[in-house]
């Protein structure tokens, strides 16, 4: 068990229990709740405090494992987003956290990791996070100050990586998401592929989608060579830049961006990135997105295509 509350509300010794603690994701069939509960009264269990659970709720419905629980400390309500994660996943985004982004400088460009617990079993980890709060990132009518702020932390992360001596440790831990993802891919899509027997009235969809494949396999050198003109620098890539993964806090001092849920973190172009981010907007919004990100990373001498061509490129994507 992993514990860091940075806050006034860290458990000092003597902490009294939490009112509510066993009724935390009751009925819910989610394992390691044991474990979650242990961690929870360690984190927010304040001594010489009233501590009172007063409600939950699920933050991606569909996968079932990401919830924001809020609970009353003295009269004031706290919440924490508490996410369940398979143990290699875990792993990376406690890397993310605790050490590639802190070796660029940008250890706050993340949700701060309070702590995390294994499962009994080590089936899950539980991590337990700050709740960032309504700030997610609006694609559809996008602010610009807001968007600009979320454009020039993403430009800072990939330049400040790029070339790091940590993208050995990130391909390890991580994944690899330039070429090679391309090309295994596709190898082994075709593998499981050529393996299948299917019946008569499903053959002529078959061969279609074998055909996709082995032309998809014939075009690797040409992709590859335009990965390396088009592509952008080697870096570590968040992984999947949607929007959503995107928030822009109102600070005393500004706007600050994070970036939440590093489960895809990868080395790759920062084209893989950049792609990801600029599809989730309007198509009459992504030139000045675009500019925004070349503007930011012009200090480096780093050169994209021109607006037009990329621009184009995303253009009937939506």
């Amino acid at each position: 068990m992993n514990r860091n509350w940075p806050l006034r509300c860290a458990r000092s010794g003597g902490a009294n229990m939490i009112e509510g603690l066993d009724q935390i994701l009751e009925g819910s069939g989610q394992p390691g709740l044991r474990e979650l509960r242990e961690l929870l009264q360690e984190l927010i269990g304040v001594a010489g405090a009233a501590v009172r659970w007063v409600d939950q709720q699920m933050l991606q419905p569909r996968a079932e494992r990401v919830f924001r629980l809020s609970f009353v400390i003295d009269g004031q309500t706290r919440s924490v987003v508490v996410k369940r994660l398979k143990p290699e996943i875990a792993r990376r985004n406690e890397l993310v956290a605790q050490r590639w982004l802190p070796a660029i400088g940008l250890g706050e460009s993340a949700p701060t990791l309070l702590g995390t617990v294994a499962e009994r079993s080590g089936s899950c980890v539980w991590h337990v996070y700050e709740d960032l709060g309504p700030w997610e990132l609006e694609s559809r009518q996008p602010d610009r100050e807001r968007v600009q702020t979320a454009v020039e932390l993403i430009a800072r992360i990939h330049t400040r990586f790029a070339g790091h001596p940590l993208l050995a440790e990130v391909r390890l831990h991580g994944g690899d998401f330039g070429i090679q993802f391309y090309e295994a891919n596709v190898r082994d899509a075709l593998r499981c592929l050529e393996a299948l027997r299917p019946p008569p009235e499903q053959r002529a969809l078959w061969e279609r989608l074998l055909g996709r494949l082995h032309q998809l396999r014939d075009e690797l050198p040409q992709r590859a060579q335009s990965l390396v003109e088009l592509g952008g620098p080697e870096t570590l890539l968040h992984g999947d830049l949607w929007a959503i993964n995107v928030f822009v806090l109102p600070t005393a001092t500004g706007l600050q961006a994070r970036l939440i849920d590093w489960d895809h973190a990868a080395v790759g172009p920062i084209s893989y990135d950049l792609s990801t981010f600029l599809l989730r907007f309007p198509a009459n919004e992504r030139r000045w997105i675009l500019d925004s990100y070349r503007a930011a990373i012009a200090p480096t001498g780093w050169q994209l295509p021109g607006s037009d061509d990329l621009a184009g490129d995303c253009a009937g994507d939506g």
